[in-house]
């Protein structure tokens, strides 16, 4: 049974999804104000690999992944560049999609974007001003804090611990320093939409209840997001979700670890940044994405150069092997140890450990004229669910030989014929008859087949 490490209750729990046999995932997605970082990267991996197991555990799953693309950093960041609003929020949704695209993240299969749900959103409102939770106030509208008598539940942050730290800003209408803007009121320049209480855009928090509701409905299975969302974000969600139904929002709560450079957190918040685009393109979405999975996804991870280029190496050698290996039935026995482990609150850094022992028996038979293809087929499994897979392995890509082996007097197809071709050289060297050995390392080489010399004989890889 696969168990979660669910924030909101702060113990692992056994996984009892809402529907038998389907899934519910919300992520909260990007606020598309200025280029992804590695950061959200992180995230994005952390989700695609739960996404990717429980697909894999067999469950049918709706994955929901949003794009901010109304809130005052945008506002102000259009300002800077002397873009309008909408035109910086596409461009900038599109480099993130970019950057996960590198990062081999599958595509969500919904993407709903704040200022297409506006209605959505100003239905919610109005429900928590019609239960006493919300109250408008100078063109904006507040959810009331202390009207939730558990507010904290998820952050663990009471009210009373909170106010000391908040002030009511020049401007504001609130009645307490905790509210929190569901409405803003439009001001000179920026995007506004009709409401009850004027025109106006959503504040951030809200946009989140209404199209996780709209989509997944109230009790959805896993609510997930990083962990600088906990507070105040994701517990603003519960508050006015839950308040608005008087039913459970999540489920389930689950929070990937933060990417620290130095020792600081990356974040715009900090300054401290390091552009995703710029490390898929140097050294590829695959080693990024291993550098990931090495630390469970709920760690803060550090990132560096150093990290990076060992995450290269080991995914050097885990495609040798698979350029090596020819995939049959997976071994059972292997699948259900990378159950057992992804089972308890998607464990990779075991995971991982596990693959790269699989590697090491693997090239070991290999190197001994024994049978690796049920090894190959468990590497594939795991490959897969880690997303790891390139389109141009052996795994994906058929190997057509031609008339190769015929021309040498050899008959099949595939792997077999590669290694009696391989066999075939090593004669013909023996026997000084270089040109035919030449001649089956060029023909080899031509269909995509590398043959390396060694002291311990002759491997081939596909190219």
């Amino acid at each position: 049974m696969v168990r979660l490490n669910s924030t909101l209750h702060r113990a692992v729990l056994p996984f009892e999804p809402r529907d038998e046999g389907k899934v519910s995932i919300y992520v909260c997605g990007p606020t598309v104000q200025s280029e992804p970082h590695v950061g959200h990267g992180r995230s994005a991996v952390a989700f695609d690999v739960i996404r990717r197991y429980l697909i894999w555990r067999g469950y049918d799953v709706t994955y929901v992944r949003n794009v901010t693309d109304i809130e005052d950093k945008i506002i102000a960041a259009a300002e800077e560049s002397g873009e309008s609003v909408e035109v910086l929020a596409v461009r900038m949704a599109e480099r993130f999609a970019a950057g996960y695209q590198a990062l081999g993240v599958l595509e969500p299969d919904i993407e709903p974007k704040a200022t297409e749900h506006i209605a959505e959103i100003i239905g919610l409102i109005e429900r928590l001003v019609d239960r006493g939770l919300a109250y408008a106030a100078g063109g904006d509208v507040y959810f009331s804090v202390r009207a939730d008598e558990r507010y904290g539940r998820l952050s663990g942050r009471k009210p009373d611990e909170l106010r000391a730290g908040y002030r009511i800003e020049v401007g504001e209408a609130k009645q307490d320093p905790l509210d929190f803007a569901l409405w803003k009121g439009a001001k000179p320049g920026e995007p506004w939409w009709d409401s009850p209480w004027g025109p106006g855009r959503p504040g951030w928090h809200i946009e989140c209840s209404a199209m996780a509701t709209k989509y997944l409905g109230d009790g959805f299975d896993i609510h997930g997001g990083g962990t600088d969302l906990i507070f105040p974000h994701h517990e603003n969600e519960i508050a006015q979700s839950e308040g608005a139904s008087g039913d459970t929002f999540a489920r389930y709560w689950l929070h990937n670890g933060m990417v620290n450079l130095g020792g600081e957190k990356m974040a715009k918040s900090t300054g401290v940044l390091v552009d995703l685009a710029s490390i898929a393109e140097k050294h590829g979405g695959r080693a990024l994405r291993l550098l990931f999975l090495r630390a469970h996804y709920r760690s803060p991870i550090e990132y560096s150069d150093e990290l990076l280029s060992e995450a290269e190496e080991a995914l050097d050698r885990l495609q040798r092997f698979r350029d090596r290996a020819w995939p049959g039935d997976p071994d059972s026995a292997t699948l259900d140890r990378f159950r057992q482990v992804m089972d308890e609150d998607f464990a990779t850094p075991e995971a991982v450990s596990l693959l790269f022992d699989l590697v090491r028996d693997g090239n070991r038979a290999l190197d001994e004229g024994r049978d690796a293809s049920a090894i190959a087929g468990a590497v594939e499994e795991i490959v897969g669910v880690f997303g790891l897979d390139d389109a141009s392995s052996s795994a994906e890509t058929a190997l057509d030989l031609g008339d190769l082996p015929a021309r040498f007097g050899i008959e099949g197809t595939g792997p077999d014929a590669v290694d009696r071709l391989v066999e075939a050289r090593a004669l013909a060297r023996k026997e000084r008859r270089f040109d035919v050995a030449d001649a089956i390392r060029l023909g080899l080489e031509e269909v995509g087949v590398i043959l390396e010399d060694g002291p311990d004989g002759t491997h081939w890889l596909r190219r």
